[in-house]
């Protein structure tokens, strides 16, 4: 039976039904799924005209349970901000986790740390080293300390890394890897290289397969007709992991219709060849592609260490290959940090390696290769990642449940619908459909692209709602009640909003004149930390006390006056400000204060910039082009003036100030402790407390938030 001797402030009727309810089965007592970026107004709207089942996933969630108008997320609304305020229940300046990408006052102002892979609840400047005295911890400390299971199947924060201090010779350890390690714990994937790559061929690279690659495929089993075509010499060569590949591609004819007509590509690795198979993961063997499946197929660098993985697509494939295009994904593992390589190799082992998620640089034509590639074409290659990434993450997440069927807690995380949001929110009459043509905004929007987006963000809700269903049945349902035998709850970081401009900030400040060595510039979507070198805090700092403080006005100012005069991007407002919030770090009465430069308030953390500020909605600092695209109705900025404002090459942003009906999270749940209700706001900061409350565990004293009433009378925090 679970502990009942705590339950926060969840209502008696709650208390009871926690004593009265029993699993039918095995399975955890809760499962807390993250799907980034799910806007709650759009799944309400999705489930209103049928996109999404109303009896399956969230819709089964929001018709047995709860489902919220609005969850007010973390300042910023960011990924990495937004994911720790729900593990930990408190705020990005209380836990320190206050941007995707931020500067670390311990180390040289030119040194910066992903949020993903920073101390929670911070650390000491002194040293630096580890804090005696966290200023938040995240949940799973609470619960295996009270002997509580935990399960975290890439939920950020619990990786099982050792963070240290960037750019601090000899290093120093910012937070042990036990705060960061649950009783199992697998962590986000990383990048191994190569980067993604496109291959335009014809049918000049092509000869006859040397008698070697026909014998190898008789072996392997394949059946193909007519003469087997080679790429004349290899694909492409590279190193991965300190291992050396030498990819070749060969083309079959596997249609016996007496007529020649190439139809899949067989890619493999000289050392290897192409074997027969089976093969035990994460090995793959070589990838069988037909282009009219628009299907990658996964291939596996074999030798490789940290286990690494890509995937080939290929997006055209004429029949006498004559044009033939080809897409290699990026290659891809699980860290693998010394706590937890067991649970690091059972997902390789029995899921497979890390797979290709979907990649914005390949749209965005970013990646080499890809220029020529039409439009649909990368669009089929990100859909393709899109299903292939969240399948592979869902696996992940129900192996986990399957390992573990007696966890108290379950945290998982889907990437999706986030990477779609970012790349296809065209719903903005300001936004540029052709990136290159500033004037395809308003009547001059490319209908049919704005057609295909829209459906595109809706496949993107369709995979994640599927993983959501996928867990659900994984669990099972009560028969009587038609509720998840565990308490599940779907919530998301962020919500979405479109954008229009792309604004260069350090250009801003190139063209007042800022000193970069005594200011610098870390931006995360519409969010920037803007931080002063400042003497005896930062490393190797040069700002004397009273500059500044003189500094931190004079970057307040040069914020509130960026203005943009463009009448059509301002909707008939020229001079409206970009900024829609700025918090400067609070300066103590005395500058000659030990504080000074360490102070925090509700918005400042300790690792905050001296100046925190937020664009409005519309603007992102993300997305400038190289060349510059000047927008409609701009000048183009005359030397010494360097560009401001452009076109961006990409559509969706998160960020802004969380207040922002658009910026609201989701928060969904059901189970056999959780009632029916559609409360109009909840917290993310309270998803943590309310756990918490269910598993009987009381908060630490730097949890934020409040339970949230799971039945009874519904009384929501405001």
């Amino acid at each position: 039976m679970r502990s009942t001797r705590f339950f926060g402030s969840l209502s008696t009727v709650a208390a009871i039904s926690l004593l009265a309810a029993s699993p039918v089965q095995a399975t955890p007592k809760v499962i807390l799924i993250s799907l980034d970026g799910a806007e709650p107004s759009r799944i309400q709207q999705y489930l209103t005209l049928g996109v999404l089942p109303r009896d399956k996933g969230l819709g089964l969630l929001a018709s047995k349970g709860l489902m919220a108008k609005q969850n007010v997320t973390a300042s910023p609304s960011l990924t990495a901000v937004g994911h720790i305020a729900i593990a930990t229940g408190s705020s990005a300046a209380r836990n320190d986790i206050v941007a995707n990408t931020f500067h670390p006052l311990a180390s040289p102002i030119n040194r910066s740390i992903s949020g993903f892979g920073a101390p929670i609840g911070g650390y000491s400047i002194d040293g630096p080293m580890e804090s005696a005295d966290p200023t938040a911890e995240p949940m799973w400390l609470a619960l295996r300390a009270a002997g509580r299971t935990v399960v975290a199947a890439t939920w950020p924060g619990a990786d099982g890394a050792t963070v240290t201090a960037p750019g601090i010779t000899p290093t120093a350890i910012l937070q042990k890897s036990d705060t960061r390690t649950v009783d199992y714990t697998v962590p986000y994937g990383s990048f191994a290289g190569p980067g993604a790559t496109g291959f335009v061929l014809t049918a000049g690279d092509f000869s006859p397969a040397p008698q070697s690659t026909v014998d190898q495929l008789t072996s392997a089993g394949r059946t193909f007709y007519g003469e087997v075509k080679q790429k004349t010499g290899a694909l492409e060569t590279f190193t991965s992991n300190g291992v050396s590949f030498k990819i070749q591609v060969a083309a079959l004819d596997t249609s016996n219709d007496n007529t020649v007509n190439y139809d899949t590509l067989v890619f493999f690795d000289t050392a290897n060849g192409i074997k027969a198979g089976p093969f035990a993961l994460p090995s793959t063997g070589p990838a069988y592609v037909k282009a009219s499946e628009k299907k990658s197929a996964p291939f596996f660098f074999e030798g490789t260490p940290n286990k690494v993985g890509a995937a080939f697509f290929v997006s055209r494939l004429d029949s006498d290959l004559s044009e033939v295009h080809v897409a290699r994904y990026s290659g891809n593992f699980i860290p693998r940090n010394a706590p937890i390589l067991a649970d690091v190799d059972d997902i390789n082992n029995n899921v497979g390696y890390w797979a290709p998620q979907a990649d914005y640089r390949i749209p965005e034509r970013l990646s080499p290769g890809f220029s020529s590639f039409p439009d649909r074409e990368v669009e089929d290659i990100y859909e393709d990642q899109v299903r292939l990434f969240v399948d592979y993450q869902t696996r992940v997440a129900l192996h986990a449940i399957e390992g573990n069927p007696d966890a108290d807690l379950v945290m998982t995380y889907i990437e999706q619908p986030d990477g779609s949001g970012h790349q296809f929110m065209l719903t903005d009459d300001l936004q540029a459909t052709d990136p290159t043509d500033p004037n395809s905004i308003g009547s001059g929007q490319d209908r049919a692209k704005k057609f295909r987006y829209a459906r595109y963000l809706e496949k993107a809700y369709q995979a994640a709602n599927e993983a959501v269903h996928r867990i659900i049945q994984k669990v099972g349902v009560n028969r009587r009640t038609g509720k998840p035998n565990s308490d599940i709850f779907v919530v998301s970081d962020h919500g979405f909003a479109p954008f229009h401009t792309a604004v260069n900030l350090p250009n801003h400040f190139a063209n007042l004149g800022m000193d970069t060595s005594k200011v610098r510039v870390y931006t995360s979507g519409p969010a920037v930390n803007v931080y002063i070198n400042l003497a005896g805090r930062e490393s190797g700092g040069t700002v004397a006390k009273a500059e500044y403080v003189e500094l931190l006005d004079k970057i307040e100012t040069a914020l509130w006056k960026l203005t943009d005069d463009n009448a059509t991007y301002t909707r008939g407002h020229a001079g409206t400000p970009v900024f829609d919030r700025v918090y400067k770090r609070p300066v103590p009465g005395d500058i000659n204060d030990p504080a000074l430069g360490r102070t925090t308030d509700a918005f400042i953390g300790q690792d905050s910039g001296d100046v925190y500020a937020l664009l409005r909605v519309g603007y992102n600092f993300d997305g400038t082009q190289n060349p510059v695209i000047v927008r409609k109705g701009d000048m183009a900025a005359v030397a010494p003036q360097l560009p401001v404002f452009s076109v961006p090459n990409f559509y969706g942003a998160h960020g802004y100030a969380p207040e922002y009906k658009a910026m609201s999270a989701s928060f969904l749940a059901a189970g056999p402790h959780i009632g029916k209700g559609r409360p109009d706001k909840v917290r993310n900061i309270d998803v943590a407390p309310t756990i918490l409350g269910i598993l009987g565990v009381p908060p630490a004293s730097t949890v934020q938030g409040k339970p949230i009433e799971l039945s009874g009378d519904l009384r929501w925090p405001r």
